[in-house]
């Protein structure tokens, strides 16, 4: 499984903001629209990205001052990022690497959507259970007198 099998089912809807705007914007923008990041584009670009993590830590270092403080100052300048034809297997393994929860794609300078670590996961849950129906359906109508040899005789 790729990222773009993910993106395919779960959409490609972005939200953004810019790196010079107050962080509380874009704060009320993730809790407007239940999400836990906020891709910073400028010109165009993706310049940073500012998730959960990055507003505790601002919130933690600047405290009341944090009304003024600009997105620039809490996001995250060189996210993690994959593309479109990425194998999921390597998306997990990045995103435990560096701890990282969300995830923009990429296709070349263009974004195509962010996955998030709850999209990998259920990806892999729904390609499990497609796999296990598909095997107790080869099970159920495995041939009459084709067991195989080391199978219980019932």
């Amino acid at each position: 499984m790729k990222v773009c099998d993910i993106l395919r089912i779960k959409g490609s809807k972005l939200y953004t903001a810019s790196p010079d705007e107050l962080l509380m914007n874009a704060l009320k923008h993730m809790a407007e629209h239940d999400i836990g990041s906020v891709l910073v584009m400028e010109h165009g670009e993706l310049v940073g990205m500012v998730t959960v993590r990055e507003l505790t830590r601002v919130v933690l270092k600047m405290g009341d001052n944090i009304s003024t403080t600009i997105v620039r100052t809490a996001m995250d300048d060189s996210p993690l990022t994959c593309t479109m034809e990425t194998d999921m297997d390597e998306v997990r393994r990045m995103m435990l690497d560096r701890h990282a929860r969300y995830m923009p794609v990429m296709n070349k300078k263009m974004l195509m959507g962010v996955i998030s670590f709850h999209d990998v996961a259920r990806a892999v849950v729904d390609s499990q259970n497609f796999e296990n129906k598909m095997l107790k359906a080869y099970i159920h109508d495995w041939p009459v007198g084709q067991e195989p040899a080391d199978a219980p005789k019932l």
